[in-house]
């Protein structure tokens, strides 16, 4: 199958179009993996750098984000068969007193688009849960999203939950959300900070495959 069809409708954020053409990829014996690297996460990272560049903005990125989904959902159950592995685990979620969750779906979504399995544990989350959550499932990476400037210091407290419990180097700690800064995570001591859902997924996938390879 020639995955230029897929790759724009991933990219348009057409859900309709993208089912299609990948029902239509599954008829012509079009091996699942291919489908999924080479025509849905493939245009998710063109998505991604269009994004960081202001070509297109966070409601394409949504729609593209959707598409890409609606894709990966008709072929997931085929993934055990077909001997595809996502490269990493994370587990996402709004801390302690903060409701707000438009951020963190994106996040979430743009990681999946990057081959990443991800466990959204909603908002409000209080600390322990992020701890337990990454220990249940072996996680490789926490993400913690804060939107407003009196719940930045619940992603401290989380942290410190990590390493209260004596887990915290088993995790790469990244954060994000409207007031967060650089200088607000080297204070509270995570792993990283990125400004937008684009650049979180580029480099939780980046760290991913770098820690693969030693």
């Amino acid at each position: 199958m020639d995955f230029q069809a897929l790759s724009a409708a991933v990219q348009k954020g057409k859900v309709k179009e993208v089912k299609s053409l990948v029902n239509q990829a599954l008829e012509e014996n079009t091996p699942v993996k291919d489908i999924l690297e080479d025509g849905l996460i493939a245009p998710m990272a063109i998505v991604g750098d269009n994004f960081s560049a202001n070509k297109i903005f966070v409601p394409e990125m949504l729609m593209a984000a959707r598409a890409m989904s609606a894709g990966v959902k008709i072929i997931e159950p085929l993934f055990s068969e077909s001997g595809i592995e996502p490269i990493g685990t994370v587990v996402i979620g709004t801390v302690k007193g903060d409701l707000h969750d438009i951020g963190k779906n994106l996040v979430s979504m743009m990681m999946r688009g990057a081959g990443l399995s991800v466990y959204d544990i909603g908002i409000d989350v209080p600390d322990e849960r992020f701890v337990e959550k990454a220990e249940e499932l072996n996680a490789d990476i926490v993400a913690l999203s804060a939107l407003l400037t009196t719940t930045m210091p619940a992603i401290g407290d989380v942290i410190r939950e990590f390493e209260r419990r004596g887990v915290r180097d088993k995790y790469h700690i990244m954060i994000g959300g409207a007031p967060v800064t650089q200088a607000f995570a080297e204070e509270v001591h995570a792993d990283c900070y990125t400004v937008n859902a684009a650049d979180a997924a580029k480099h939780a996938k980046e760290y991913l495959i770098k820690r693969k390879a030693g």
